[in-house]
């Protein structure tokens, strides 16, 4: 086994893989929210974007799926921490700790790995067109993929809404816990730091919240047609 991969097997490694990990996939987050926003800005906005962003073919596709195997590196990561974790402590301080953790801290990795089967159906669902081949023929009238059409239609249906919610549900929940521990990964949790750190990530999450549920919750009510 040489350097380099037994510094990822220990503790500090896989924290440090994880919370790397995790800025790109806040990084993409954020990305993809504000394009996501482009919905209120019209039909024509909306599919441009998309437009400029196929345009993009195989630098798109090596962004998704580099996109996927971040999100697989993190997950693995999280896991050996856990692991880790679980390894150093006492079982009598373990139940302690157990019942003064947050429910976000708990669950994160349960909402990891739930946050990465949506992704893969998200994919599948707009994307690829597997779930509804029907959208891959939708185009709006300069001849370019509906995009903003797809949208509404998806949303349309309440049970791809509440499942949309509860995911996003999730993603906030995953968010405002991991923010926080990524300030202690990189040693600004201090006396100096923390009245930050730690309300910084529980806000952070419901912003994020707020802006991707905010799509679906216009197409149900009818501000988005």
């Amino acid at each position: 086994m040489n350097q380099n991969s037994h510094w990822y097997l220990t503790s500090i490694g896989a924290k440090l893989v994880m919370a790397a990990t995790g800025v790109l996939l806040f990084g993409f987050l954020v990305g993809h929210l504000t394009g996501n926003l482009l919905m209120f800005a019209g039909p024509d906005a909306m599919n441009t974007y998309a437009h400029w962003l196929k345009e993009r073919g195989g630098l798109l596709w090596g962004a998704r799926l580099g996109l996927l195997v971040v999100f697989a590196v993190h997950i693995a990561s999280a896991i050996r921490v856990n692991r880790q974790n679980r390894a150093a402590r006492p079982v009598a301080y373990a139940v302690s700790s157990f019942m003064a953790t947050s429910y976000a801290a708990r669950t994160i990795l349960v909402s990891g790995i739930i946050i990465l089967a949506f992704v893969v159906y998200h994919l599948l669902h707009y994307t690829l067109g597997v779930t509804n081949p029907e959208y891959l023929r939708m185009f709006d009238v300069k001849g370019r993929p509906d995009v903003y059409g797809m949208v509404v239609s998806g949303f349309s249906n309440p049970t791809v809404t509440g499942a949309y919610i509860v995911a996003m549900l999730l993603l906030a929940s995953h968010l405002s816990h991991g923010l926080t521990s990524l300030f202690q990964t990189f040693g600004l949790y201090g006396p100096k730091f923390r009245p930050f750190s730690t309300k910084l990530g529980p806000v952070v999450a419901i912003l994020i919240f707020i802006g991707f549920v905010s799509i679906p919750l216009a197409v149900l009510s009818g501000r988005l047609h």
